[in-house]
């Protein structure tokens, strides 16, 4: 590919911007209107609590079968995604900057003091943009965090059936790209099966919302987590028995481990009570799970998410860099999140925090780090 193409690829068209736009505004819709557990989430500071609308399973299954059938019926092309990647994704980035913007200038006009929408400044104003200063901005009644998680899961499944259907199309379907679909299918599925547990969740219960967030939802998250897809378009590893069965056992390692260790997490929270391993939880000063996955490391999740990485890249051997981009970056970014967490307890639990940390060493992979 030549720098003319790549350039001009990325120019977004009025198709990209019109895929993006009925995306959202479906989503926006039926987020609102199909039926779903409304779940309460964690209690704020000024004691208030946020209600979500947990349809995202259901809205996406609708999604898939509206495409299927517009696809069946030669209304819509299913590689339409994979045609306009590049497009796509400059919209999706254009539009993620002009929303923080946004968000940034309601932001700094609310004069609302309840901990979802006052804003929260620290005088730098690229830190401010970045960061975030509303913990919760809402549009039309819809919580835009929960809103734009949302969208990037949903992108990146219908990124990869696009570029499956591309891959059916030229007849390069193989094993590798068996093992990355379902991986990601799964993986996918799982989180808006479980979607009530990301209520619970730092993004959602301290990170405020400004680019990072943004960006990361809905450009980052469905184009990086992709990237496997795209480059076994092109490219046809082998792969022995004993490499799927070992890929296979590094996917549900963890699964377990990240499903596990967040479930546990979320549980807790609800009732503290609740048994763990079949024994009743360990709390340090009233406050810290120190049982379960959370007994073995202090941040045992992200483990869990590094090892489900691995997996997704895995199936595209070791012939290049490129498919394994995604779990580099994870690592450095969760280390560096990690790093956050802990400077962000140790204010927030002084004493206890401490306690904690001499009970559990590990920051993320025991006896190693």
């Amino acid at each position: 590919m030549d720098l003319g193409f790549l350039l001009h690829s990325l120019i977004p068209s009025w198709n990209s911007v019109a895929i993006l736009a009925t995306f959202f505004a479906y989503l926006a819709i039926v987020g609102s209107i199909l039926p779903g557990k409304v779940v309460p989430g964690v209690v704020l500071q000024d004691g208030s609590r946020l209600h979500y609308r947990c349809n995202g399973l259901l809205s996406l299954l609708v999604l898939v079968g509206l495409l299927g059938i517009g696809a069946k019926m030669d209304y819509i092309s299913p590689t339409a995604i994979s045609d306009r990647g590049l497009e796509l994704l400059s919209a999706t980035f254009v539009f993620s900057f002009l929303v923080t913007l946004v968000l940034y200038a309601a932001g700094c006009k609310s004069r609302n003091q309840g901990s979802s929408l006052k804003p929260h400044f620290t005088g730098n104003l690229i830190q401010d943009w970045w960061f975030g200063i509303q913990l919760n901005p809402q549009f039309l009644g819809i919580d835009l965090k929960f809103f734009f998680v949302r969208a990037g899961m949903m992108g990146w499944l219908l990124i990869n059936l696009s570029v499956l259907a591309r891959s059916i199309q030229d007849a390069t379907v193989s094993r590798s790209i068996i093992l990355y679909q379902l991986f990601s299918v799964l993986y996918i599925l799982d989180y808006f099966v479980y979607e009530e547990y990301m209520t619970s969740t730092w993004d959602i219960i301290a990170e405020r919302l400004g680019f990072m967030l943004v960006f990361g939802d809905l450009v980052w998250i469905p184009f990086t987590f992709s990237i496997q897809g795209w480059w076994l378009l092109s490219n046809k590893p082998e792969l022995t028995t004993a490499a799927v069965i070992a890929n296979c056992f590094v996917f549900l390692m963890g699964y377990m481990v990240f499903r596990g260790a967040n479930k546990q997490k979320h549980i807790f929270k609800k009732n503290p009570k609740a048994l763990i391993w079949g024994m009743p939880p360990k709390v340090i000063g009233g406050k810290l799970l120190a049982s379960g996955f959370w007994g073995v490391a202090r941040h045992c999740n992200y483990l869990g998410d590094l090892l489900l990485a691995l997996s997704f890249s895995l199936p595209c051997g070791i012939s290049s860099p490129i498919p394994y981009f995604y779990p580099i970056y994870l690592l450095i970014l969760l280390i560096w999140r990690e790093r956050r967490d802990e400077a962000r307890c140790a204010i927030k639990y002084k004493e206890v925090w401490a306690e904690y940390c001499k009970l559990v060493p590990w920051r993320i992979l025991p006896y190693f780090y």
